[in-house]
């Protein structure tokens, strides 16, 4: 008796799972083919570069700096030499600073970054949420991301979807 209880528990619970509808979308695909997104990735890529060239160039003076100072250590006064190693650790805490600033975890180019791409991904979150209301799905999972996935059918793929519901045009 006991094991036709847990038989038809667990026949139960495969029709249960059976009656949920599953979806898959793209984010590479999507963000491709929205020009938004990549105007925002050639800004935040203008800036890094714009920033990273500002720390290499207090870094250069900083190493300048060392060059000089190691070229005319015998002939400076022990106070000369205490000047001269400030200045260096200055120059490079000036550049490690900058690179904080710019580039960590609450940096410049994250700010940036989230002010740029969060309404583009609101926006493609809001117009899956939506066709997976209207479709039913109970779990739609993005194909490009690390998660495991081996084979989607591309009949339960709805990227081009997405795209159509943000205005975008569909390449077939």
């Amino acid at each position: 008796m006991r094991k036709l209880f847990i038989l038809m528990i667990m026949c139960v619970a495969s029709v249960a799972a059976s009656a949920q509808k599953f979806a898959l979308v793209d984010m590479e695909y999507i963000l491709g083919n929205i020009p938004a997104y990549e105007r925002a990735n050639e800004q935040l890529n203008q800036s890094s570069k714009k920033w990273q060239a500002e720390i290499e160039a207090v870094n250069t003076e900083a190493s300048t700096l060392y060059k000089n100072y190691q070229n005319e250590v015998v002939f400076l006064s022990e106070q000369q030499k205490k000047d001269r190693q400030k200045a260096i650790v200055e120059k490079e805490k000036k550049a490690a600073d900058l690179k904080k600033k710019y580039f960590g975890p609450e940096g410049e180019l994250y700010k940036k970054r989230q002010s740029l791409l969060q309404p583009i991904q609101d926006e493609i979150y809001n117009a899956v949420k939506e066709i997976s209301t209207l479709r039913g799905y109970s779990l739609v999972l993005d194909r490009a991301s690390n998660s495991g996935i081996i084979f989607g059918s591309p009949r339960i793929d709805i990227s081009n979807e997405v795209l159509q519901k943000l205005g975008y045009s569909v390449n077939d």
